[in-house]
């Protein structure tokens, strides 16, 4: 039995419309369980944090950390290596920085970072390992004002000692005794989270970590920065660590190798370095 083509339209256009129907049903179905999931999680953080302005932060932080990725790892990790034992300082904190500990025994090693929750519930294992709570209190939109206050201010040139008591305003003056009694073979910048605007920027760990690498009374100090594909970083690793000190990089991870013999001079970088304008 034959049906004629125009009978058999409109029972193809009722059979695709219930076929379209039915997967618009199914994927509301499936889209409300992440719904749940997600309010869920919101509810467990709320239960964590303190305020709303807290859990906010917890929950940028978390979407934006950047960890290291295998092969930067494995440079950073080759070089404590050949080090160890060591005196390693790290300013940030990521749980896998913890097998650096464990490659540095009989090293110290220190971590700044500025996020409670993030080394709320970890122990260090060793009693050569110290994980301390710090400030870093300047926004990374300050970031240019700071790089020309530094340019035009001799408070901030390599020459001067006595971080501590520095009157430039990239110096970090307030972190534990420790970070500026030792002579650090390796210094790692992966901190603070820079990661917009508002959060705290990485200007002062980078001059820091330069001062303190020209400080040392050993030859040679590697300063390793991470996150170098980010304005910031890329900035201020040109202006205080220098083009010439570069010796690696791998990703989005640069290391430079300082010399104690900087220290004496009145610029970080030679004249030949193009700096960024």
């Amino acid at each position: 039995m034959k049906f004629p083509c125009k009978k058999l339209l409109p029972l193809l256009v009722f059979i695709l419309s219930c076929l379209s129907v039915l997967r618009l049903l199914k994927l509301a179905i499936t889209s409300s369980d992440p719904s749940s999931r997600a309010i869920a999680l919101l509810s467990s953080l709320q239960r964590e944090c303190s305020s709303p302005s807290e859990c906010s932060k917890i929950q940028s932080n978390a979407a934006n950390a950047t960890l290291l990725s295998p092969k930067e790892f494995m440079l950073l990790s080759d070089l404590v290596t050949q080090k160890t034992p060591c005196n390693l300082l790290v300013f940030g904190f990521q749980p896998q920085y913890l097998d650096l500990s464990s490659i540095n025994a009989g090293g110290i090693t220190l971590f700044l970072e500025d996020n409670r929750y993030k080394i709320s519930n970890i122990e260090a294992g060793s009693n050569q390992t110290r994980i301390y709570k710090v400030k870093y209190g300047v926004p990374a939109k300050k970031a240019y004002k700071l790089l020309k206050h530094a340019r035009g201010n001799p408070t901030c040139s390599p020459s001067i000692n006595l971080l501590q008591q520095s009157t430039c305003k990239l110096a970090l003056r307030d972190l534990p005794q420790q970070v500026y009694e030792l002579k650090w073979d390796v210094i790692v910048v992966d901190g603070p989270i820079g990661d917009s605007p508002e959060a705290p920027g990485r200007m002062s760990t980078i001059y820091t970590a330069s001062m303190l690498a020209r400080a040392t009374a050993k030859n040679m100090t590697d300063v390793m920065v991470h996150d170098v594909h980010r304005t910031i970083e890329k900035w201020f690793s040109w202006e205080f660590l220098c083009e010439e000190n570069l010796v690696s990089a791998k990703g989005k991870l640069w290391n430079f190798r300082i010399s104690s013999d900087q220290s004496n001079s009145t610029r970080f970088c030679s004249s030949e370095t193009v700096h960024i304008q």
